[in-house]
């Protein structure tokens, strides 16, 4: 749930992460997150159940870390004195394990004894209680501490309902045993009867244990899923050595200080080359298998690896300043945010756990209205509590985001949060800025047209501009004179989207578009304009340079298209994207650029200022745009866009540029960026599917009693390692810059996917037909005489192997075994004789049900007989 913050955000504010330990489901860090929420002085609080831990912006002024653990505790959690997530982790994980060991060390043994008749000895339900115990009250405790605590804040969870399911699963038996005499009427589970006083000491352990093991596997995945930040930071290089030969640990480094990189190391720190030439492998930052090329003066990434050469680097920026460390921040914060649509999610959980205790109270109401007992009613509304547990709902989305982030920053595509992968659901319509995105941006002056100008002069003004065209004219009018400037360059004004003006040694000099000069009033003869149209039309940038009130030369300055542009065009259409080329060159260049790339429209000669209102017209449409920029220029336009993509390059990048920042300038990233986070959004309703239809669809199985609560208990784990496993799925997503998968990649991915179905395949096949045996087998009424003891009809008609219910009321008290009559046929020996048996209390309506032999002579042999009155009735094989 979102939750609003209690003062506005400040520079002043402090952000701090909080590992939480107890939560179970998205209830708890909900509440976790309203206790945050509720303190005065917090901006803003986010408790992500996937991760553990809560991420806090809080002004220190009003509130302090120390009052943020005690609004966590007083919430019934803990905030553990960890180093980092994976101490937690590992922290959780070994009181998981130790928990399942004891539970399944006490449960197998109790499930023999209880479920295998052979096993059976007097007194076996008193070993039963003692088995169960340790189970249900140890290894169990995290769910009745958390249910205690949800009770007592007027809350209920799914803790709620798994604690109430087992408890009264066990002090059921308890009463039953103990009161009732549940150990006195019969043997338990030889002859399975309805209406009895049962114990189901193994149901309770079971359950616990089966949701233990889920919670086990679910950790492990879990613990898949966030491995991003891990190895993210296991990137970054642990030592530096100086020129000097020293080697020093990465953290002594300083802004300044030189350091040595020989190929197969990993870059200390971000920097800027200062000696040597190498080849560096960039992939862990780009995400591209080609390595670029740097030499003296290019900067370089902390993380990255060199190849051939030795570097001599200077250092640039250190600690939490670096691009890694930027990255691991955003992807942590990514990784911690929530989507909109956990907003439902939260809203569903709210009401959902206080339905489904209301539907297992009516479970327990209607079958004991229709005449069973309390020993018969109580499974099935267990086993409703049990199946409906949606602990996988509070994982669908957080583990979908964590995998899906953690692969984008992977390929070089950061995710700013995750109402970011919501918002490019419904995006129709991508602009792209041209230069720098589309082209290269490495403009170059290609020719001019000089009517007597004074190149100097408009040499000296244009170096004076940051604009990537006048920096190119600056150059290439300094290599064409062989000299720099010498004049002084005063007053100067750049004006966005339109040109430049100054004055050189007094001389007016004006460089730009047409419209400049005709704004100013200055003089474009016929010969110049003629010159400017004759490039325009050949898709060049034409620019006028003039002083002292006319127009004197034309520009002609080229960009070369980028070679994966046309690709990721394509890509975009494929995505069924519409695509538009903003920007503020001429027209004929700009849809010269289109057509070589196949972008659908062309909006030209737009000021910097006016992209946001473009895209604002756009969206007025009825259009959702995303818009693709260098993100400093662009950034109005990225801001006012439904989704902001920066393009970045190297370490030159906007972090706070976008929605969706690209560390390559590879335009092919774009579209990676919306099939990724498309295809995590695709993950994240699945998972929703998943985990809110598998249990609402089990419930009304569960309330009909064709569930067993120990099958709805493993069911109920495998719903949350389904939900899992489908989100780590995106970590095979490759996009469109990685390599195509070989063979045996190929084999091995076929491979996992068949073992995986072949498993599902087993787990459902075992859990189906140990629910059928469950299940009743044809019903055969017996009439019990009362005034004597006796059976009718005295023959019952079966086949071999049917699985069949004999049913009954008595009242009066009487034992009914299966005999085999080939041993004797006495009155005292019958206990020699029995096959299966049970006593029957008086006044009890019984379903005794039992599987019969295959053999027909075996089956001849058998007599059901009922000992007080000594009747019997003989069963014989239909024809």
């Amino acid at each position: 749930m979102s939750s609003g913050p209690t003062h506005a955000p400040s520079p002043t504010d402090v952000r701090v992460i909080l590992p939480v330990e107890g939560m179970t489901c998205a209830a708890c860090s909900n509440r976790v997150q309203r206790a945050l929420s509720k303190l005065d002085g917090v901006a803003s609080a986010n408790v992500n159940f996937a991760t553990h831990r809560a991420a806090v912006t809080y002004d220190p002024a009003r509130v302090g870390q120390p009052d943020l653990e005690a609004a966590v505790e007083r919430a019934g959690y803990a905030v553990p004195e960890v180093p980092d997530d994976d101490a937690m982790y590992q922290r959780r994980r070994r009181r998981l394990r130790n928990d399942l060991l004891l539970a399944v060390a006490f449960t197998l043994p109790l499930l023999v004894i209880s479920m295998v008749p052979a096993a059976m000895f007097e007194g076996w339900q008193w070993w039963a209680w003692a088995l169960a115990t340790p189970v249900v009250l140890v290894s169990g405790r995290e769910f009745h501490r958390n249910a205690f605590v949800n009770l007592r804040h007027g809350q209920v969870t799914m803790d709620t309902l798994v604690s109430l399911g087992t408890l009264t699963a066990y002090i059921w038996s308890v009463v039953a045993l103990v009161v009732l005499g549940a150990g006195t009427f019969h043997e338990g589970m030889r002859l399975r009867v309805t209406g009895l006083p049962e114990v189901y000491f193994e149901t309770a352990a079971a359950i616990v244990a089966a949701i233990i093991l889920g919670r086990v596997f679910e950790h492990r995945a879990k613990g898949r899923s966030s491995q991003a930040i891990r190895r993210l930071l296991e990137l970054g290089a642990r030592t530096a050595r100086l020129e000097d030969g020293r080697e020093v640990p990465v953290d002594e480094l300083t802004v300044g200080i030189r350091f040595v990189v020989r190929p197969g190391e990993r870059i200390a720190t971000d920097g800027r080359v200062v000696g040597g030439a190498s080849a560096v492998d960039t992939s862990m930052i780009t995400g591209e298998p080609v390595p670029a090329e740097v030499a003296d003066g290019d900067d370089v990434v902390g993380g990255t690896i060199v190849l051939t050469g030795r570097l001599v680097v200077e250092a640039t920026a250190v600690g939490e300043q670096t691009l890694l460390a930027q990255i691991v921040d955003l992807v942590a914060q990514a990784q911690g945010g929530k989507a909109p649509v956990e907003a439902l999610v939260d809203r569903v959980a709210a009401v959902f756990v206080p339905v489904v205790l209301a539907i297992a109270a009516a479970t327990f109401v209607f079958w004991t209205w229709q005449g069973l007992g309390a020993s018969d009613a109580i499974p099935r509304a267990v086993a409703v509590l049990v199946i409906a547990c949606p602990c996988a709902l509070g994982l669908a989305t957080p583990t979908a985001i964590m995998v899906g982030t953690g692969r984008g920053a992977a390929l070089g595509v950061l995710v700013k949060g995750a109402h970011v992968i919501e918002a490019a659901r419904s995006i129709d319509t991508v602009v792209l800025d041209k230069t720098g995105t589309i082209t290269a941006g490495d403009m170059r002056l290609q020719a001019v047209v000089d009517h007597g100008a004074d190149l100097a002069a408009i040499a000296a003004v244009e170096d004076a501009s940051e604009h990537p065209v006048a920096r190119a004219i600056a150059t290439g009018l300094r290599e064409r004179l062989g000299t720099e400037p010498a004049g002084e360059v005063a007053a100067f004004q750049s004006l966005p989207g339109a040109g430049v003006t100054a004055t050189y040694d007094g001389i007016d000099v004006l460089v730009g578009r047409p419209a400049l000069f005709a704004e100013r009033g200055w003089h474009v003869d016929e010969g110049i304009d003629a010159a400017r149209l004759e490039h325009e039309a050949a898709g060049h940038t034409a620019v006028l340079a003039g002083t002292a009130g006319s127009a004197t030369a034309v520009l002609v300055v080229a960009d070369t298209i980028k070679s994966t542009a046309a690709a990721a065009v394509d890509a975009l259409h494929r995505l069924g994207l519409r695509t538009v080329l903003l920007t503020g060159d001429n027209a004929r260049a700009a849809e010269h650029v289109a057509h070589a790339v196949g972008i659908d429209d062309v909006i030209a000669e737009v000021y910097p200022q006016d992209k946001a209102r473009i895209i604002g017209e756009l969206q007025a449409d009825g259009h959702r745009v995303a818009m693709v920029g260098d993100g400093i220029n662009d950034a109005p336009a990225l801001a006012a866009a439904d989704l902001g993509i920066a393009m970045g390059s190297g370490t030159d990048i906007a972090i706070e540029a976008g929605d969706i920042t690209l560390v390559s300038d590879d335009v092919r990233a774009v579209a990676d960026a919306i099939a990724l986070a498309r295809q995590t959004l695709r993950t994240i309703r699945s998972n929703l599917v998943w985990a809110f239809g598998y249990n609402t669809a089990a419930i009304p199985l569960a309330a009909a009693g064709l569930l067993n609560p120990i099958i709805a208990a493993f069911a109920m784990g495998f719903s949350s390692v389904f939900v899992v496993t489908n989100s780590l799925r995106l970590r095979q997503f490759r996009g469109l810059r990685a390599a195509a998968p070989g063979r045996r990649e190929h084999l091995e991915r076929w491979a996992v996917r068949v073992a995986f179905g072949l498993l599902i395949g087993l787990v459902v096949t075992t859990g189906v037909q140990f629910q059928r045996s469950l299940l009743p087998g044809r019903v055969i009424e017996v009439t019990a005489v009362t005034e004597r003891l006796a059976i009718e009809p005295a023959v019952i008609d079966v086949s071999p192997g049917e699985k069949i219910t004999l049913a009954f009321r008595t009242e009066e008290h009487g034992e009914f075994h299966v005999v085999n009559a080939s041993a004797g046929d006495h009155a005292g020996g019958h206990d020699e004789d029995e096959i299966v048996g049970t006593a029957v209390p008086a006044d009890t309506p019984v379903r005794l049900t039992w599987t019969l032999p295959d053999d027909p002579e075996t089956i001849a042999r058998l007599r059901l007989r009922e000992t007080t009155s000594g009747a019997t009735a003989t069963f014989v094989v239909r024809p």
